[in-house]
């Protein structure tokens, strides 16, 4: 049950967002243990003044093109599911769009599936 915010430069696409999110998905749930109906994401594109980062801060280089991954996710996964997570991510946005490993992001977050309301105010009572 991840809520995923990718944050992506002011000039990306439609259809480039769609791809991005269509990998991200996949790649959650090919490595992060979430089943494929469980798909919730926030796209933002904010301008290069609203994207203030860091181009060398424990990385080869990040251009304009540097995104970020925020994943609130319900359950803990381990630390080989995280790993996999980011490497796999990496690697399809690289070899199904040409982004660079250095422009890509990922902050994973975990909090309590009793910390979830997912409809009619209810809360969530255990794991989805």
């Amino acid at each position: 049950m991840p809520l995923t915010r990718i944050t992506l430069p002011e000039q990306t696409s439609e259809a480039r967002i769609a791809l991005i999110g269509d990998i991200l998905h996949r790649t959650l749930v090919d490595t992060f243990d979430v089943p494929p109906q469980d798909r919730f994401q926030i796209v933002e594109k904010l301008p290069a003044s609203q994207r203030i980062y860091d181009p060398h801060y424990l990385s080869g280089g990040r251009s304009d093109d540097f995104m970020l991954f925020t994943l609130l996710a319900g359950k803990p996964r381990s630390a080989a599911q995280k790993a996999a997570l980011c490497r796999t991510l990496t690697q399809r946005l690289a070899e199904q769009l040409a982004v660079r490993p250095d422009d890509v992001m990922v902050v994973i977050q975990f909090n309590s599936a009793g910390d979830w309301s997912f409809s009619n105010g209810t809360m969530l009572a255990g794991e989805a």
